[in-house]
């Protein structure tokens, strides 16, 4: 017999036995989760845009070396009679390039257009190098440009917060959930640029529902605390609304006045929140666009929260660029931007992305179906039974009215109202609100759902013809739902198949396949990586981006704003350092009978290579052990030369490699070694070490066979090697 605990989710009823169980679930729509314990991430954010973890046979991927090739699986190769794990790639006429997975820190994803039109570059030739340095050059005439942005910018003065720590602690305590990850690490960001004389031009995008609010609640107190006002701008006045609610819930227990700004309230109200808008009597004032008019006065404005921005016209966003040059700006965002964008423009706005979902998050179950009359009234009485609510998407006002009509002759005992973007405002706002409040539970809709409210109770959301939806609308729309702990449910209601156009299916297939939390982020971002970059970066580098790849642009873009920032001219096609390579003599690899899944490999080959220190290998040997058991030889050797290839890097050295009974050592041009130790070395134990040109010192390995005493033997050369500031504790 085996007893154990686990949460209950749902209530059971046990009819015979007279027992009802009823689960906090049913009770609260809420749960709070006060444990706060500090924990590392796992993973860098910046993995959403540099990570293979969509890569299929075929996917293009860009070879830093070699260019834009064709991924073709995974591949184990005897060289040397050592077996290691190799990427297969394909070039131009089926040549094939095998690439050792301890150097996948050269691949990248290719985004840059479809797959369909992605190019392939011949291997060896001179095509990917007149490439790249042409994509190289417009590279160096953006990064002049995004200095010249940073030093006007840098030479502007604002105003620096002291952060009042036992009050900001007691405010941050009250905050009824724990933290993800991805959110503490954008608090941090924001508190430094707010103790900062430099005015604040931050980004914090992440998926709906992912804790953006809270971000912008902590800047806002510390402002607010410091006795400077804070405006926060929304595109909508439910939004506002529902903002103000939440800020007042936050700030309950401090002594601000927060107003709201909004037809909902009469002209004499208005009026009297702008006099003491102008007066300095109101802390934090939300509103839509209206507060961006000229004759709404600030006393002291410290910071301006914007949500959505683009959905602000271009006029307001005008207004907004005149406001940059006064006071701090934080924008929350859900459309993603790609994260690498933070390193190549931190001269023009400084992002940070939230891509961890908060804890208790279900991912939402999407299934892309005909229309079937018996599922669509399944799926709605199921949520309305649960005592949840629906959006049913009709994108289509002239016949949205017979859809209502056709959904109540299916679904009785549901209560339906319509809403789409041809109403009159108010009226529109009523149901809305009468929504929110669960005055009804069907919304048969238009698309004016898409960036919204945030609904808990609402958990099922039906999408009529998803086959004329682009990408990232379906994620936004999808994000409607799944707000609580509860599972939402998403259905894609589509014609048949032959009706519809290849580029649907694809995308259909996308998002049906890849309903993880997160993941979403992952697939907004391919569908406006290309749009938001034409936006951000101008129509005219588009077309070096699709040569090259947006990875691989970016890293161009951040070498040319590295070399210009040191006094240098960068050079075209300048290899950055050359990584080590390590090799042991033995196996160094994920067995297929570890982790099965070949893409679970590949990116698990992806982070170990991409690993930047001891700490990040050994946070993933533990996650390892922890999802699949206790570590293979082949894998533990994998791990050990990745950090021995750590260790090396910074002194220089460009290989290691070992025999059955000895090695050698290959320093770079410059090597950063200790010269007098290498010298002591050789002259002390010279039956063990000899010098082989300036390039090269061979040894004989003491030890013979044993792998472990080997790499023991490896780590005392190498700690001999490392000038003393370097010198680091071998673990």
């Amino acid at each position: 017999l085996t007893i154990s605990v686990a949460p209950l989710e749902k209530g059971v009823i046990l009819p015979e036995d007279g027992i009802c169980i009823i689960s906090e679930n049913h009770l609260f729509t809420e749960r709070a989760n006060r444990t706060r314990r500090r924990r590392k991430p796992t993973r860098d954010a910046d993995a959403v845009v540099r990570n293979l973890t969509d890569l299929h046979i075929g996917s293009p991927v860009v070879h830093e070396e070699h260019g834009v090739g064709r991924y073709r699986g995974l591949q184990i190769l005897d060289v040397g009679g050592v077996e290691a794990e190799y990427l297969t790639l394909e070039y131009t006429n089926n040549d094939k390039l095998y690439v050792p997975v301890s150097s996948l820190h050269l691949i990248s994803r290719y985004t840059g257009a479809d797959a369909d039109h992605a190019p392939t570059h011949k291997l060896g030739g001179e095509q990917w190098q007149k490439v790249k340095r042409k994509a190289a050059e417009k590279a160096h005439d953006v990064a002049a440009e995004l200095l010249e942005i940073h030093a006007r910018r840098a030479a502007r003065q604002g105003h620096a917060y002291a952060i009042d720590d036992p009050e900001y602690q007691a405010f941050a305590a009250a905050f009824p959930f724990e933290e993800t990850e991805d959110q503490e690490t954008a608090i941090e960001a924001v508190l430094k640029d707010l103790e900062s004389p430099q005015p604040m031009d931050r980004v914090v995008c992440g998926d709906v529902g992912f804790g953006k609010t809270e971000v912008a609640l902590r800047a806002a107190f510390i402002v607010a605390n410091s006795g400077r006002q804070v405006a926060v701008l929304v595109p909508t006045t439910l939004l506002a609304q529902q903002h103000g609610t939440n800020f007042a819930d936050r700030f309950s227990e401090w002594p601000f006045r927060i107003e709201t700004l909004s037809r909902f309230q009469t002209p004499k109200v208005q009026k009297t929140i702008l006099a003491d808008l102008a007066a300095g009597k109101v802390d934090i004032v939300i509103g839509t666009h209206k507060l961006l008019q000229k004759d709404i006065r600030f006393k002291n404005l410290g910071l301006a929260v914007i949500d959505e921005e683009q959905r602000f016209g271009v006029r307001h966003k005008e207004r907004l660029k005149s406001l940059r040059a006064e006071v701090d700006i934080l924008t929350l965002t859900a459309t993603p931007i790609p994260r690498t964008l933070n390193m190549s423009l931190s001269g023009l706005r400084d992002l940070s992305i939230i891509a961890t979902p908060p804890i208790e998050r279900h991912a939402i179950k999407t299934f892309v179906t005909e229309w079937d009359k018996n599922l669509i009234q399944e799926a709605c009485l199921r949520e309305i039974r649960r005592g949840g609510q629906v959006y049913f998407l009709h994108n289509e006002v002239k016949s949205i009215e017979k859809a209502a009509r056709e959904l109540e002759a299916l679904i009785p005992e549901a209560s339906i109202h319509v809403a789409h973007g041809q109403m009159r405002e108010t009226e529109l706002e009523q149901i809305m609100l009468d929504f929110v409040h669960q005055r009804f539970n069907i919304l048969v809709c238009t698309t004016i759902i898409e960036t919204g409210i945030d609904l808990p109770s609402a958990n099922t959301i039906i999408i009529q013809r998803a086959d004329k939806f682009g990408l990232s609308q379906l994620h936004q729309l999808r994000g409607r739902v799944g707000r609580s702990h509860h599972r939402a449910y998403a259905y894609l209601i589509t014609p048949e198949r032959r009706a519809m156009t290849p580029d649907a299916i694809k995308r259909l297939e996308a998002i049906e396949s890849l309903e993880d939390l997160g993941v979403g982020f992952t697939l907004a971002t391919h569908d406006l990586e290309i749009r938001g970059a034409g936006e951000l970066l101008g129509d005219g580098q588009s077309g070096q981006i699709q040569e090259v790849g947006f990875t691989m642009y970016n890293e161009l873009l951040e070498r040319a704003v590295k070399a210009l920032k040191s006094g240098k001219i960068p050079d075209a096609l300048e290899q950055p350092v050359q990584a080590t390579e390590v090799d042991l003599g033995s196996p160094a690899l994920i067995p297929d009978d570890f982790v099965p899944d070949v893409h679970e490999r590949l990116i698990l080959y992806k982070r170990i290579a991409s690993a930047r220190s001891n700490d990040q290998l050994r946070d993933l040997q533990i996650e390892l052990i922890d999802r699949f058991g206790l570590l293979p030889e082949q894998t533990k050797t994998l791990f050990e030369a990745t950090r021995l290839k750590l260790k090396s890097a910074v002194l220089g050295i460009t290989k290691i490699d070992l025999g059955p009974a000895s090695g050698r050592i290959l320093f770079g041009k410059e090597p950063s070694i200790d010269v007098t130790e290498l010298l002591r070395l050789i002259q002390m134990e010279a039956k063990y070490f000899t010098l082989d040109g300036q390039e090269k010192l061979r040894f004989k390995l003491p030890e013979g066979e044993d792998m472990g005493k080997n790499i023991a033997w490896i780590d005392r050369i190498l700690d001999k090697l490392t000038p003393e500031p370097q010198k680091e504790p071998t673990p």
